[in-house]
């Protein structure tokens, strides 16, 4: 395995309001098409870089991040993640990069299992709980 494949993955999870953005992939991955925000690390930064750099290359977003909310290994693709909560902080959220990102939606909690039918890491679930519904 190369050390690319390896690299780890940071994803912004962004919350506006009562919705959290989501976006869709143009090649799905595996059962993965609605996803967070989300991209390989970079050697020289942190996840909450990767997270923050990654939301504004895919949706023109600018994001803070705020709060490290886990890490695993993502039981549909084996790669280690991430997760971190951000708080946009500038721009709108637009499909910026149209090679990887087909579409986007800020999606309410109730929505959330149509967009991720196989349910979320468990303390990103919860913080969307709190997040969403408070």
């Amino acid at each position: 395995m190369t050390v690319e494949a390896q690299r780890a993955v940071a994803a912004a999870v962004v919350v506006r309001g009562e919705r959290v953005l989501l976006v869709r992939r143009r090649a799905a991955e595996g059962a993965l098409s609605w996803q967070f925000p989300a991209g390989k690390i970079e050697s020289e930064e942190t996840p909450e870089e990767a997270a923050a750099r990654e939301t504004e290359e895919e949706t023109g977003l600018l994001v803070v991040p705020q709060t490290v909310l886990g890490q695993r290994v993502h039981p549909m693709t084996g790669r280690e993640i991430h997760y971190i909560a951000c708080r946009p902080v500038g721009g709108q959220a637009v499909v910026a990069s149209a090679d990887e990102v087909a579409g986007l939606a800020w999606a309410t909690h109730g929505e959330l299992p149509q967009y991720v039918p196989h349910g979320l890491f468990g303390p990103v679930q919860n913080y969307l709980d709190e997040a969403l519904l408070s």
